[in-house]
């Protein structure tokens, strides 16, 4: 009997613990293995996963000189679906009605109104009555907020404030749990350290609420926020490199739909973007840019160029503008004001057409050298007729004289016209639309920005293509060969053709980007590129005459360039002065004259190659040479460690349209003699372009992101549109007629220049 009743306790035993094995696993299998899909099912909770944007990459110049970086910048997102779920739920309760507004749509061309609900009240009722509480209310954009509801709903966060204080940043953490669809973040906010210092290459940002996220962008995300992406300038052309990898944040929700912590183990931190090191020296940058300014220079450009490879060491165009106006967002007023300004400060004059005048006479040599007649005279009688039309040489202009019979150095030397006009239709149009397209003259010539233009090198194709009604003759030929007529170019064009010479033919690409780095990982480097090779088809004696006839600009005692002069440095150079006029606002005609100077230095063993733009000067001579040795004189001046550059951030450059008779500067006087005269030279008498838009005229196609104006104290404004800029028209500042330039007579020689390397090197 006891074994039988033993074996019944033991029998039973077994049961209890069978069941409660099972119970066990059954509870282990719905609260531990099977939580998520449980969790699923309970109405109203979930995770929801943040997309957050990765902090862009710095931007440096070839040292190491940051240009662009990041800050801390606090924001106040606010999901408006979240916003209008809450408020639908109370109104429910309260049996209160859902307020809406029509707004008028075209679908197929055919206008109606359609209904929606007013985003505007349900925010004020929702939120800005709990903004005001914390004292972090700010008016806003009414059209903006009902455009961006209307445009995403809640799948890109609306930003409500972007110019938080940390106080403000820290009031609303604390307090916002009760506000729907309220989120306070840190955002790496786009900051130029050094203010308006290579503001022309830098660009700026766009705020991502301009951006316009694809339905596809936004996939998989519960909360997209898009990254701030390059507006302009190398922002935009590395804007794939500078872009940071996205984090993951993934909030959990209860069942009403609040926020009741971050699930950590699924949080990703977001990746800084690469670093972009530029071919820029900041040190460089700052000493063209000062010769501008103190040459009291209000519209021009200089460019510097390293005529071993390239490689970019400067681009300076003035006025300018400080891009930290553009974060995070520009006031409306200051966009106006830029826009508005009749110097165009967004304008980079350094990778835009001008007329080039006399400068041009180099790339024209090149072509005489392809046609094998380099070597040959040409006589200069004052004048030179084609068809029915004398175009005269700026030498019987002036005195009624000649140059007689010259060669190709002397010609440069003398920028004599007449010798162009014959040699130029010598060599041939179609021999110098081969040197233009091997130099970058009337094509893109690669840099690293969208906004550079082409230039036109007129021929008869051209002509064809856009003046059908005009013929191309032996007349056009001539005046193309002196730089006037229909050909532009830029700066930074002329800087390369200046390198080309330098350097013994070799026509490297400019470009800007040096290399991209991943910390301290190199993702990229960018070595130099050769465009074209002139010293195949040209030999280095022929080169040779070219560089020597620009040597005699600068160093002969009848040179044009003697304000180029620098003690102990041979300089080569040419100079040029286009003839221009400029209409006003009001349709005056004025005299805007484009003095040019292209040199390259030392002249054996070139480091340097530079071109100097100054609009409204009065001679390529006496207003742009000073400007180029003055540049070249200081970055020479770099190798010596008691010549120190302050790298310092700089206000914006004013634009002004006053007439610069010549530059001196206090420090450097140079004596009136060594300016080129009283002109300087080259007016060509022959073809000319009909009057055409100013190359000035800003070529902004759409307005960056401008902080939308606040409607008087958060009021419903307009019901439909949104406040937000249109496309921005062109502003024709100016109009030019194409015709003549002028470059300067011989005068006596000048006493050498070079104080500033003689005080540096004393």
């Amino acid at each position: 009997m006891v074994v039988k009743y033993r074996f019944r306790l033991y029998l039973f035993s077994l049961a209890m613990l069978c069941g409660f094995g099972l119970l066990v696993f059954r509870l282990w299998s719905l609260q531990i293995d099977r939580r998520e899909e449980f969790a699923k099912m309970i109405p109203g909770a979930k995770k929801e996963r943040a997309r957050i944007p990765g902090p862009r990459g710095e931007i440096k110049d070839r040292n190491g000189v940051v240009l662009a970086t990041n800050k801390a910048s606090f924001e106040v997102r606010i999901n408006l679906a979240e916003v209008v779920t809450e408020f639908k739920r109370i109104a429910k309760k309260t049996k209160a009605p859902i307020p809406e507004i029509t707004f008028e749509i075209v679908e197929k061309g055919i206008k109606r109104k359609k209904p929606e609900l007013d985003i505007y009240k349900v925010f004020e009722e929702t939120i800005t009555r709990r903004m005001m509480e914390m004292g972090v209310h700010k008016d806003y954009s009414v059209d903006s907020l009902r455009v961006h509801y209307r445009s995403f709903g809640g799948a890109v966060p609306w930003v409500y404030r972007d110019d938080l204080t940390f106080a403000e940043f820290s009031r609303i953490a604390e307090h916002n749990l009760g506000l729907p669809g309220v989120t306070v973040a840190e955002r790496a906010s786009r900051v130029y350290p050094l203010k308006s210092v290579a503001c022309h290459i830098l660009g700026y940002v766009r705020l991502p609420d301009d951006q316009r996220a694809s339905a596809e962008d936004r996939k998989g995300w519960d909360y997209y926020v898009p990254d701030d992406f390059g507006g302009a300038g190398v922002e935009k052309s590395f804007d794939n490199y500078l872009r940071g990898k996205p984090g993951v944040r993934v909030m959990q929700r209860d069942q009403r739909g609040r926020p009741v912590g971050e699930v950590d183990e699924e949080y990703e931190e977001p990746r800084k973007g690469n670093d972009v090191y530029l071919t820029l020296d900041a040190r460089m940058q700052i000493i063209a840019d000062k010769a501008l300014r103190d040459a009291k220079v209000g519209r021009g450009a200089v460019a510097v160029i390293e005529p071993s490879s390239g490689e970019v060491l400067a681009m300076v165009s003035v006025p300018s503008f400080d891009p930290n106006q553009f974060i995070p967002s520009i006031q409306q007023s200051d966009w106006d004001a830029l826009l508005n300004n009749n110097t165009v400060p967004l304008l980079n004059r350094a990778v835009k057409g001008h007329v080039p005048g006399s400068t041009f006479k180099i790339p024209i040599s090149f072509a005489g050298c392809l046609a094998g007649i380099n070597m040959s005279h040409f006589n200069c009688s004052g004048s030179v007729t084609y068809g029915n039309k004398a175009m005269q040489c700026w030498i019987q202009r002036q005195s009624g004289g000649s140059h007689g019979t010259l060669g190709l150095s002397d010609a440069i030397k003398y920028s004599c016209n007449c010798f162009f006009y014959r040699y130029g239709n010598a060599a041939g149009i179609s021999n110098i639309t081969k040197v233009g397209k091997i130099l970058g003259i009337g094509t893109r010539t690669g840099i690293e920005l969208e906004d550079e233009s082409p230039g036109i090198l007129p021929n008869p194709d051209w002509l064809r293509a856009n003046h059908p009604n005009e013929r191309w003759s032996d007349g056009a030929t001539a005046n193309t060969s002196i730089g006037q007529g229909y050909v532009l170019a830029s700066p930074l064009q002329m800087a390369s053709v200046s390198a080309t010479v330098a350097n013994g033919g070799k026509a490297w690409s400019p470009h800007l980007l040096k290399r991209v780095m991943d910390h301290d990982r190199a993702v990229l480097d960018n070595p130099p590129s050769l465009r074209g090779d002139l010293s195949a088809s040209v030999k280095p004696e022929q080169i040779e005459v070219i560089r020597k006839g620009m040597w005699k600009v600068v160093n002969d005692p009848s040179g044009t360039g003697k304000g180029a002069r620098i003690t102990g440095v041979e300089v080569a150079g040419k100079t040029g002065t286009a003839q221009n006029w400029r209409r006003d606002e009001k349709g005056v005609k004025h005299d805007d004259n484009h003095t040019w100077f292209i040199c390259f230095a030392p002249y054996q063993n070139p480091r340097f190659a530079v071109a100097v733009l100054v609009q409204n000067g009065k001679s390529g001579g006496g207003c742009a040479a000073p400007v180029a040795r003055r540049v070249l004189e200081q970055c020479l001046a770099l190798d010596n460690p008691k010549f120190v550059v302050d790298v310092t951030p700089m206000e914006p450059a004013e634009g002004h349209f006053n007439h610069i008779a010549s530059v001196q500067y206090a420090d450097a006087a140079v004596p009136a003699e060594a300016l080129g005269g009283d002109e300087d030279g080259d007016v060509g008498t022959g073809v000319s372009a009909p009057e055409s838009v100013d190359a000035d005229a800003p070529r902004v196609k759409t307005a960056p992101n401008i902080k939308p104006k606040a409607d008087s104290a958060g009021s419903a404004g307009s019901n439909s549109g949104q406040n937000v800029p249109k496309a921005v028209p062109v502003r024709r500042v100016g109009i030019f007629n194409r015709g003549s330039s002028q470059d300067s007579k011989p005068s006596d020689p000048a006493p050498g220049g070079g104080g500033f390397l003689r005080r540096i090197f004393r």
